[in-house]
């Protein structure tokens, strides 16, 4: 299970709401609302969005913020090795995109 996944289903059972009530709010199954709370890589912003109003707590709560990375400068987390890869393909993508972007210009 995920952090943001437990803190949703803490929050859901300490106000006695069942899976069944927050997957018709969200217009999905009770299967795959279970799954959401498993699987963080499922939820999407305004599924968050809508989970946070439906439990009537800021969207902020529902997620992790002892994360020891969050308070690092973005410098030091690229010295992270695990995040230096992640951090360079983004670079090659945005590098990618803009020079897309540049070629539409060009034909508009």
């Amino acid at each position: 299970m995920n952090n943001i996944g437990i803190k949703i289903r803490k929050k859901r059972e300490g106000q006695g709401i069942k899976q069944e009530f927050m997957a018709y709010h969200l217009n999905i199954t009770q299967s795959n609302y279970g799954r959401l709370e498993k699987d963080d890589n499922r939820l999407t912003v305004p599924k968050l969005k809508k989970i946070s109003e439906i439990l009537d707590v800021p969207i902020a709560d529902l997620f992790d913020t002892t994360d020891s990375n969050l308070n690092k400068p973005t410098d030091e987390l690229s010295k992270e090795p695990y995040l230096h890869d992640y951090i360079e393909s983004l670079k090659e993508e945005i590098t990618f995109l803009r020079k897309l972007l540049e070629n539409i210009k060009r034909t508009v």
